[in-house]
């Protein structure tokens, strides 16, 4: 990052990422602030990610707040946020609307089935991304599969798995960050 990030390329580039991402934009940030504008590395954005899951509130609205602190503050924060929301809210304002009167209709149904089958790809695919950055990191990849193990194999309740995953990755991450 050569550039101070600004208050206006902050909300200019949430507001760019939220109309680009219908059925989430995680991806769609990843790609704009680790791919593209490089204000982010990797990890930090996987660890920035982590974070935000555990605590409440939409994760990618908590990402855009932790982003925007990261370059200006409050104010950053304020200015990702809006710009996350905004055109979205509108958006989906009209759309009810539209879907209120035509929602019925068979078309319609088969678009949204359509979209709901984008929506999971592009999550499954920056999953993949996001896993590529701890391949060749052990303590990360026990956490990982210890994940999985719980929640899909045992099935246990998401409290349970981040009661046992929690300590594990904390653990994985200081493993990491001392190398």
């Amino acid at each position: 990052m050569n550039q101070p990030v600004t208050n206006r390329e902050l909300f200019v580039t949430f507001t760019k990422i939220a109309l680009s991402g219908f059925g989430g934009v995680l991806p769609w940030i990843r790609r704009a602030v680790v791919e593209k504008k490089h204000w982010l590395t990797a990890g930090e954005f996987n660890s920035l990610i982590g974070i935000c899951q555990l605590v409440p509130g939409p994760n990618v609205v908590n990402l855009a707040i932790c982003i925007g602190a990261r370059f200006t503050g409050v104010r950053g924060s304020i200015s990702a946020v809006l710009g996350m929301m905004t055109a979205p809210v509108a958006l989906v304002i009209l759309i009810a609307y539209l879907y209120d009167h035509y929602g019925r209709l068979p078309e319609i149904q088969g678009l949204l089935r359509g979209i709901c089958a984008v929506g999971i790809g592009l999550i499954a695919s920056t999953g993949f991304k996001m896993l590529k950055n701890e391949l060749t990191d052990w303590p990360m990849l026990a956490t990982i599969a210890v994940c999985i193990l719980a929640s899909a194999v045992l099935h246990l309740s998401l409290l349970t798995v981040v009661a046992i995953t929690l300590p594990l990755g904390l653990i994985a991450g200081w493993i990491k960050a001392k190398k």
